[in-house]
């Protein structure tokens, strides 16, 4: 299957494909791509009520573990704007676990794969950052019937509406405010220009 936008047609005799380069290594080597439909790796596209979850939300509906996420946050200095926030997550890869048997995860299961480091001389509500780690049963829900009525790898799963109930309307995940590292020692301008001159070294190059 091609991708519409990488098809052109110069004249009405001639067609011409383009590939990137990943996908053309594998051509001319003849093997097939890795992310081929030959390779059973197209996902299709997701229905418009479902384009805008939330990573925390995918998390919540996901067979496998493999990944880890650390947030790290900084306080404003800036007194009028003390609940500003800005920083960073990085993912870091684990091995790959798959233990589910019954989907949602719980929240105990999301909140082992987070931390949220938090750079400044407060402390911080969970409520703070549902822009950041928002879940919204409803929708989180209605995606897990959708995935056992339309993705293979979801049919032997069971649903269990209990542990839904779990989640809030929308709002953070569960036991957040548990993950939350705080060092009030650091000095937040001073630790952000260090930790983050090396990607503005990047953007000037």
């Amino acid at each position: 299957m091609l991708d519409k936008e990488g098809i052109t047609c110069p004249t009405s005799a001639t067609t011409t494909v383009n590939v990137c380069t990943d996908c053309y290594r594998s051509l001319i080597n003849a093997k097939i791509p890795r992310f081929a439909l030959a390779n059973h790796l197209y996902r299709g596209s997701l229905p418009v009520q479902f384009r805008d979850l939330t990573w925390v939300e995918e998390m919540v509906c996901a067979l496998y573990r493999n990944i880890v996420h650390v947030t790290r946050l900084y306080q404003s200095s800036d007194p009028a704007q003390p609940f500003v926030f800005h920083g960073n997550t990085c993912a870091h890869e684990t091995n790959i676990l798959s233990t589910v048997k019954v989907l949602p995860r719980t929240p105990a299961d999301i909140n082992g794969m987070l931390t949220v480091v938090f750079v400044g001389a407060t402390k911080i509500e969970a409520k703070s950052l549902r822009s950041l780690f928002r879940v919204r049963k409803q929708v989180v829900w209605s995606f897990l019937r959708w995935l056992a009525s339309h993705n293979k790898l979801y049919q032997q799963i069971s649903l269990d509406s209990s542990i839904m109930d779990l989640y809030p309307e929308d709002g953070t995940v569960p036991g957040l405010a548990e993950r939350i590292v705080y060092d009030h020692e650091s000095d937040v301008t001073a630790v952000f220009a260090e930790e983050t001159a090396v990607i503005c070294h990047i953007a000037e190059s």
